[in-house]
């Protein structure tokens, strides 16, 4: 990710809600998927919450990607 970048998105944590949510999201998602990922062994239960996690932080990355090139314009 370029310098630039990393100046519009603190900006846009630091004007948009929205964003700002979004980016609290993926980086709790990120730990909680690190956690998931560190185990040896998964149950199924975990199996199935490792991809729902894996779900939502690509859409939050998609939707915060789509802001980010929205306010690039």
């Amino acid at each position: 990710m370029e310098d630039q970048d990393l100046g519009l998105i603190q900006r846009l944590c630091d004007e948009s809600a929205l964003y700002r949510r979004l980016y609290e999201e993926h980086m709790l998602l990120e730990r909680e998927l690190s956690m998931l990922d560190q185990r040896q062994h998964l149950s199924p239960e975990e199996e199935a919450q490792r991809k729902k996690v894996q779900k939502l932080k690509l859409a939050g990355k998609d939707e915060m990607a789509q802001i980010l090139r929205a306010w690039k314009r």
